[in-house]
């Protein structure tokens, strides 16, 4: 018995054949037998009759039915034809057969009697992970064009580190890279390129491979003619003039798809809220290597601003909007200026969302564009807000302030703030009513009703305040380079002041009056964390002060600057200098809680809290006219931590003007944890030539830089 095995190797040719050419060739007459052969006339060679005749006679026994199975054993055995040739071999003797295996008429064992766990051996030798394929990863010619470093950067042949389950996954990982270069290659001009990669491996190294990735970039294409199609703008060219390509200039994709995203940028911001910018069309020519560029622009109507609406869930009505916009009606519309009252309606902090959308009207305005309503959907935001913070500092203690805010309680914008603070120095609570944007954008009217108990060395003090304040303030959100504020403050307080005549701590009311007024510059990139920048602040407030019938007035004046320079990204130099004077009345005229202080984590670190400056015979500080402050700083930061190493240096004095001698200067180094709202701080601080009473150590825990 002969068995024919088809080769797993062998291949069946595909011919692929030209419709064109196909159409072309003749059809066959589907009357014609299949099995007629015909001559060049059309007759055929033989009959079928002839062919019939042809046939050798067919056996008659060949159409009888076979025997059945069970009946061949019966059938006598054939005897040899007589006619048959006596060379004819003789049948082979019958083998004599035993009885059948009584064991194979029995049935099988269970499968579950079978024990089919492979031995240990077997199984610790199958447990093995087969061993992976190392290979190194070769590239040639992308070097010549200067894009090996970007292939590399996106490479999955890289991005698996030089290693592979087998030698597929390399073949795999090598086709992908073939068709990433070839991307890389077309998105920077050579649209002729061609790119190979092969997967080898190395002779007598088993388990290693090299993966060759082969580019030859061919000749770089080239823009050649420019064609804005579409209206035009007024003035006239606008579009081209924004398209920043050149005849000439490579085609490179990302300069090509920045040049027409400068047109939608721009011309929004020249008058065409509603441009549209097609897709390009770029028609490159082989014979020359240049590709001829043009791009459908439709810039839409010229537009000013009109109105305002609003929609959704609203916070304040289309009026207010208009009051946080920084442009009129029939100013030429600008996108800059809607992303503007955007973000101011943002730093709100009424919304969870907002935007912003241009609407046509069809109105015409006396300049002929078409005046534009801005439509503001509103997705008002929690008005309820709790609040605390918690801080920590030598010779102040512990102190936490909680407060609960209706941001919006009375529309628009006006909030109802219920503040308090507790310490284990200080304790009060407030109310205070805030309303923003008063009438204008950026202004903020406050009116405050406090009651307040401190407990220091300096004084003790129980105080009852009303003050109020307009003011133009930074936020976190919205920071400005100018701040100004001015307002009004009185107080009725008793405070325990020491007496000269009687060497001894006395209680004593005080009724006092006064104005005051802010001005600030901030040049700084940040409220909480500055890493560069200046800020500079002058407060004053003359003030009138009337205690067991005396009458005194008194200026109170402070002037403080601070400086940021960044040596490097993790290195920030900060340095900080501040001056105070209390003029037009005696020191122990003035109330306690309104006289200068220095001392503690806002101030000169080292010390306690109000510890510098004069002090009675008791040894308790009572305060002074003037004071002076410095400190300097090294902000270094690694990843969300970092260290800052810090000198402070000040002093306060009985008389209005700062006499710079017995200058205090304590040092030490601080710990910074940066989240997403700001640093959280940690200090540590001795002061230098430490004398009897002060501590060794003192330590301050708040949120944000110290200055």
């Amino acid at each position: 018995m002969k068995l024919f095995l088809l080769s797993a190797a062998a291949t069946i040719p595909l011919i692929l054949v030209d419709p064109a050419f196909a159409a072309q060739v003749r059809a066959v007459d589907p009357a014609r037998p299949a099995t007629q052969a015909a001559t060049p006339d059309g007759d055929p060679i033989i009959t079928d009759s002839q062919f019939e005749e042809a046939l050798p006679p067919i056996d008659a026994e060949l159409a009888q039915p076979l025997a059945p199975i069970e009946d061949i054993d019966a059938m006598p055995a054939e005897t040899p034809d007589a006619a048959a040739p006596s060379a004819q071999p003789a049948p082979p003797p019958a083998v004599a057969t035993s009885a059948p295996d009584p064991a194979l008429a029995q049935p099988l064992p269970s499968l579950a009697t079978f024990d089919v766990e492979p031995p240990q051996a077997v199984a610790e030798d199958d447990a093995k992970p087969a061993p992976a394929v190392r290979y190194t990863v070769v590239v040639e010619g992308l070097d010549k064009v200067g894009l090996e470093d970007e292939f590399r950067g996106l490479s999955a042949l890289e991005e698996g580190d030089g290693k592979g389950a087998n030698g597929a996954v390399i073949a795999a990982r090598a086709r992908e890279d073939e068709a990433l270069a070839l991307r890389i290659l077309k998105s920077e001009g050579y649209y002729d390129a061609v790119v190979t990669s092969v997967v080898e491996p190395v002779q007598g190294q088993p388990g290693r491979a090299t993966a060759t990735i082969s580019a030859t970039a061919g000749t770089r294409y080239a823009l050649g003619a420019i064609t804005i199609e579409g209206p035009d703008t007024t003035p006239p060219g606008m579009p081209r003039e924004i398209l920043a390509l050149k005849t000439g200039d490579p085609i490179v994709a990302a300069t090509v798809e920045a040049a027409e995203a400068g047109i939608s940028l721009q011309l929004p911001q020249r008058g065409y809220p509603f441009v549209a910018v097609g897709a390009r069309d770029i028609e490159l020519d082989d014979a020359d290597h240049t590709g001829d560029y043009t791009l459908p622009v439709d810039p839409g109507p010229r537009s000013s601003f009109g109105g305002y609406r609003t929609t959704g869930k609203q916070a304040f009505d289309a009026k207010h909007v208009g009051v946080l916009a920084r442009f009129k009606r029939g100013e030429l519309y600008d996108n800059r200026k809607v992303d503007d009252l955007r973000e101011a309606m943002v730093a709100t902090g009424l919304f969870d969302s907002v935007a912003v959308e241009p609407q046509r009207t069809g109105e015409t305005a006396p300049d002929g564009t078409e005046y534009v309503d801005l439509l503001v959907t509103q997705n008002a935001g929690p008005a309820r807000r709790l609040a605390a913070t918690a801080g920590y500092s030598t010779g102040q203690g512990l102190r936490v302030d909680g407060s609960w805010t209706h941001k919006n309680l009375f529309r628009p914008e006006g909030a109802l703030i219920v503040a308090a603070v507790a310490g284990t120095q200080e304790q009060g609570l407030s109310g205070t009513f805030r309303r923003s944007n008063a009438g204008k954008r950026d202004r903020t009217v406050l009116l405050s009703l406090s009651a307040n108990r401190q407990d220091y060395d300096a004084y003790e003090a129980l105080t009852l305040g009303i003050n109020g304040r307009i003011s133009r303030d930074s936020t976190p959100i919205w920071q400005k380079k100018w701040t100004w504020a001015y307002g009004f403050e009185a107080l009725a307080t008793r405070e325990t002041r020491f007496d000269d005549l009687l060497s001894a701590r006395t209680r004593q009311n005080y009724f006092i009056g006064g104005i005051n007024g802010q001005l600030g510059y901030d040049t700084s990139d940040s409220l909480l964390d500055p890493k560069k920048g200046m800020r500079a602040m002058v407060r004053l407030s003359p003030e009138i002060s009337q205690s067991e019938g005396k009458n005194f007035q008194y200026a109170r004046a402070l002037v403080e600057g601070s400086a940021y320079y960044p040596v490097s990204d993790s290195l920030v130099i900060a340095g900080r200098v501040r001056f105070g004077t209390i003029m037009g009345a005696p020191r122990d005229e003035i109330a306690p809680s309104r006289r200068l202080y220095a001392g503690g984590g806002g101030s000169v670190r080292g010390f306690g809290y109000q510890q510098l400056g004069p002090r009675d015979l008791q040894n308790n500080p009572i305060g002074g006219r003037s004071l002076v402050e410095g400190a300097i700083e090294a902000r270094y930061r690694f990843g969300d931590f970092g260290i800052v190493p810090f000198l402070d240096i000040g002093q306060v004095y009985e008389s209005s003007t700062p006499g710079f001698s017995d200058l205090r200067m304590g040092a030490g180094i601080g710990g910074r944890f940066y989240t997403n709202f700001g640093p959280l701080r940690l200090d540590v601080a001795t002061p230098l030539g430490r004398r009897k009473g002060e501590a060794a150590v003192a330590v301050y825990i708040s949120i944000g830089q110290a200055f």
